[in-house]
């Protein structure tokens, strides 16, 4: 630990610091002015700032502008389809310095060995991975999850220095009835930070739900959902992610009044995405563009994200606080180009330098043998339930088709856009499988399957020809999980994910690059949708509007019940 005594010194300008940043302005995040003068790094500590510094390294920042480094307040970083370590060599170029995760991915299939994973690669991490608990493992009792988290098994995790709190309290339902389980996990964090997750949610009921401790909102899709969130003492977190995409929805509100009760966040955001478009730089550029000032745009990537989750040690450029730390070429094109991490410079060889974690979650994929006739549906009723897909959206449609009846099955009919979409429970546990109708992907032949199907993170399968679905299935468990696309019989693309059948061992560079193949496979089946992996993961959530699909069959999610 660095003695106070030297801190002092080199604030006063008294001794040398490490690093000196000279030539830039900082933008102050308070008062919203361009400071002029050297900023001033001992170990992972700004010491000065606003005044001439000598150090052992000088770095030439002339002409760039510095801003506190940036905060993804809620992501799951399983769904970067990367490992943490890869993750943070992903992400931290693009300025992101604080990443709070959840990961109840992993937690759903290997339980509370995933979230210890993380925790490990917390402490090798260039950037600050936090490590929340997560809350909803199963995130319902209407799926088959991999594993069972109660309060108990949290206790001898809680105090890892990568914690900030409770993850996001999905299961709104069973807060508002007082499931035990739920309420024990609540109380177990009473007084300390809980993360929310209650779409739609308003009125009495959004009363009842905030009381329970809650502090923060990703979930909001609307400017009115947003405002009465924020009238009602929540933070509200602008979510741009790879299916979800809230940003232009929400930017209106986003003001230099309401910016410091409003922060940024990502949730799920693949590294085709980030390759293409960026992470949280990305998103500041993108508000700013839709006539958000800069100053509250800064302000939620960062300030305001610390103050949210009680980082008190970052946030700004300023005496006392983290060495996070990112310079751009121009405020409004937040195009990065520095970056530090708690005082170290970002680059290959500072990444090359960290420990490596080994993979967990090895050979999780334990699915039946699939045909093509576990994907028949029978009945007696020609009226359908059917999952309609808001493209950019995760919440879904609860529609009514008529669906004729052909030798006791319900058959696709790519006219009408109407596929079959199945759920197989791949942990071992029961073989359960479960078929409906989805329309939105715009599948004219083959099908695609996936085991990143939140939160259970079962085998979810679209297609118009039933061979080929049993294909894709079958094919997921021969690669330990990932994504696969088949036409006629053949495997047309595909990515392994084997830790945990949710992230690959490659580099981020050669799963962005798999990827490109995946969506041209996609696109060659029929598939309209930008991002048809992540969309077809979250037809599999139970907690999210209108209707959804689990192993155990299709869900109303405004009754919260099976349909029968």
């Amino acid at each position: 630990m660095k003695a106070v005594s030297d801190l002092i010194a080199q604030g006063r300008g008294q001794s040398p610091a490490d690093i000196v940043l000279r030539g830039g302005r900082v933008l102050d995040l308070v008062t919203g002015a361009l400071l002029e003068g050297d900023v001033a790094i001992f170990g992972d500590t700004i010491v000065g700032t606003c005044d001439s510094y000598e150090a052992a390294q000088i770095i030439d920042v002339t002409g760039l502008t510095l801003v506190p480094g940036f905060i993804d307040t809620h992501l799951h970083i399983e769904s970067s389809l990367v490992t943490p370590l890869e993750f943070d060599r992903c992400v931290a170029p693009h300025g992101v310095t604080t990443a709070i995760c959840d990961p109840h991915e992993i937690a759903n299939v290997i339980g509370t060995d995933g979230i210890r994973y993380f925790q490990q690669a917390a402490e090798r991490s260039l950037m600050d991975i936090r490590v929340q608990m997560s809350s909803c493992v199963p995130s319902t009792e209407m799926e088959t999850a991999g594993a069972r988290i109660e309060a108990a098994d949290l206790v001898a995790l809680m105090d890892h220095p990568s914690g900030i709190g409770l993850a996001e309290m999905m299961n709104y339902p069973g807060v508002l009835a007082g499931d035990k389980g739920i309420l024990a996990k609540l109380d177990l964090f009473r007084g300390g930070h809980i993360d929310g997750h209650a779409p739609q949610l308003s009125g009495r009921d959004l009363n009842g739900y905030i009381v329970a401790g809650i502090r923060t909102e990703h979930e909001a899709t609307t400017e009115a959902e947003a405002r009465e969130k924020l009238q009602k003492g929540l933070r509200v977190l602008i979510r741009e992610g790879s299916v979800s995409k809230d940003m232009a929805a929400l930017a209106p509100l986003l003001t230099e009044i309401t910016a410091p009760y409003m922060c940024l966040c990502t949730d799920d955001r693949n590294p085709l995405d980030i390759a293409e478009q960026g992470h949280l730089d990305y998103m500041i550029r993108s508000l700013i563009g839709r006539g958000v000032p800069v100053l509250a745009a800064y302000r939620a990537a960062s300030l305001s994200a610390a103050e949210a989750f009680g980082l008190k040690d970052r946030g700004l450029i300023a005496p006392g606080k983290r060495a996070d730390i990112v310079a751009v070429g121009a405020l409004a094109a937040c195009d990065v180009r520095m970056v530090f991490c708690g005082g170290v410079h970002v680059s290959d060889a500072a990444f090359a330098k960290r420990t490596s974690v080994p993979p967990v979650g090895r050979s999780s994929v334990r699915a039946p043998a699939m045909s093509a006739r576990h994907f028949r549906t029978g009945g007696d009723r020609e009226a359908t339930d059917v999952i309609g897909i808001l493209e950019g959206k995760i919440i879904t449609e609860h529609l009514q088709e008529v669906i004729p009846i052909t030798d006791g099955d319900k058959r696709p009919d790519p006219a009408r856009d109407l596929v079959k979409i199945a759920v197989v429970e791949r942990h071992g546990k029961n073989g359960n499988i479960a078929t409906g109708f989805v329309r939105g992907f715009g599948l004219q032949g083959g099908a695609i399957a996936s085991t990143v199907c939140h939160d259970h993170h079962n085998i979810a399968v679209v297609g118009v020809d039933y061979e080929d679905m049993a294909l894709a299935a079958n094919r997921l468990g021969q690669i330990e999980g990932g994504f696969v696309v088949v036409r006629d019989g053949r495997v047309l693309a595909e990515l392994a994910l084997p830790v945990a059948g949710l992230m690959s061992l490659a580099p981020f560079e050669e799963v962005r690059d798999r990827l490109v193949d995946l969506r041209a496979a996609a696109r060659d089946l029929g598939v309209t949708l930008e991002e048809p992996f992540l969309q077809l993961a979250f037809l599999a959530l139970p907690v999210i509007p209108a209707l959804k699909i689990t192993d155990r069959g299709l869900v109303d999610v405004a009754r919260f019940e099976i349909i029968s």
